[in-house]
């Protein structure tokens, strides 16, 4: 089996930090809703301490964004290169739509996040 070409490393690179990003905002639901489950909560001792740690825990998935977006953005450079490279040479037909959809995904999670 052949090895992959620079052009398919650079999509799947931007396809997996695309899929990073977004498993980011699901725990950050996640998170939000075991807040409010606590908040509700009567009775238990350790709730402040809990809750606490809860909130902390939240705020270090929000710390997360800005570096994994600076990687997306590096990551659709490097692609764009790729993939200019590739139409030149005429490339894998295949491979160049999976790049432009993958090019597409992360351009708008960027642009979501402005």
């Amino acid at each position: 089996m052949a090895p992959p070409t620079k052009l398919a490393v650079a999509t799947g690179s931007v396809t997996r930090l695309v899929k990073e990003e977004a498993s980011y905002h699901k725990e950050i639901v996640q998170q939000h809703e075991r807040i409010k489950k606590l908040e509700a909560s009567e009775g238990d001792n350790n709730k402040e301490y809990t809750l606490r740690q809860e909130k902390q825990a939240l705020q270090e998935t929000q710390n997360v964004f800005p570096a994994v977006r600076a990687r997306i953005e590096q990551a659709i450079e490097k692609l764009e290169g790729e993939l200019e490279d590739s139409k030149e040479s005429e490339g894998n037909a295949e491979e160049i739509k999976k790049a432009e959809d993958a090019l597409a995904a992360g351009k708008k999670v960027i642009a979501e996040a402005a």
